[in-house]
């Protein structure tokens, strides 16, 4: 029997949770208004400022919307698909990060294959495009997740296995939450942007010449890192 320490869980953690739960079972729809900030803090009968990490955590999950001079609405969601829930639980369990990328690894390294083998000249220079933005990124010392992400589903839509492209857009959400907090992460070191673009750079090029081999373990390597530099934090952070 496997037994595994018990987590505290945070305020404004819990506060998502009950929000996100509410979405689910319907008591909150799309175009909903939630109670004001001060509202929340009576009802919650918590602080302030636990409120409002929840609500900067809801509006990065894409849950709710924040209008100036207005309030907060909740966003169209679909809560049918599985991208909220593995949203939550990404920025709930702090462990969750290293098992997309687990789950990545699965995915995309046979999406770069195939992409490799049936890619179209236009899909091609897609991947170009958002390479492009990588690397204007790069000099502009941002931390470029958008164009990471756009990066990686231009490769699964290049495969044109419609399922495929269904997983990649499922999961859109929750990858671009855990590429910005990776990207934040691995931007602590001055080398690695320009060592992350040149693996987008070298996996793009194989995909180009049709070399599905080096495609495929290209992806895997770059895969493989990412994850061992997040695995490397957690372990500091645990310590």
């Amino acid at each position: 029997m496997i037994l595994k320490p018990i987590k505290t869980q945070k305020i404004y953690e819990q506060i998502v949770d009950q929000i996100g739960q509410l979405v689910i079972d319907g008591h909150l729809k799309p175009g909903d208004r939630l109670p004001s900030e001060r509202e929340l803090v009576d009802r919650f009968q918590v602080s302030r400022s636990s409120i409002r990490e929840a609500v900067s955590a809801l509006e990065l999950m894409g849950l709710i919307e924040v209008r100036s001079g207005e309030g907060m609405y909740i966003r169209q969601v679909n809560v049918d698909s599985v991208v909220a829930p593995l949203a939550w639980m990404l920025f709930i369990e702090k462990d969750s990060d290293l098992e997309l990328y687990e789950a990545r690894k699965i995915l995309e390294v046979q999406a770069a294959g195939l992409a490799a083998e049936r890619a179209a000249e236009d899909e091609v220079r897609e991947m170009y495009k958002y390479l492009d933005l990588m690397r204007m990124d790069l000099d502009l010392e941002r931390t470029g997740e958008e164009a990471d992400h756009c990066f990686h589903y231009s490769i699964a839509k290049a495969t044109h296995n419609k399922i495929l492209i269904r997983l990649m857009n499922t999961i859109s959400d929750t990858m671009r939450i855990t590429l910005k907090t990776s990207r934040d992460k691995l931007a602590v070191d001055k080398n690695k942007p320009q060592r992350l673009y040149d693996e987008h750079f070298a996996i793009y090029d194989a995909i180009k010449v049709h070399d599905v081999e080096k495609a495929q373990k290209l992806m895997l390597d770059h895969l493989i890192g990412v994850e061992n530099e997040l695995a490397k934090d957690l372990l500091r952070n645990y310590k």
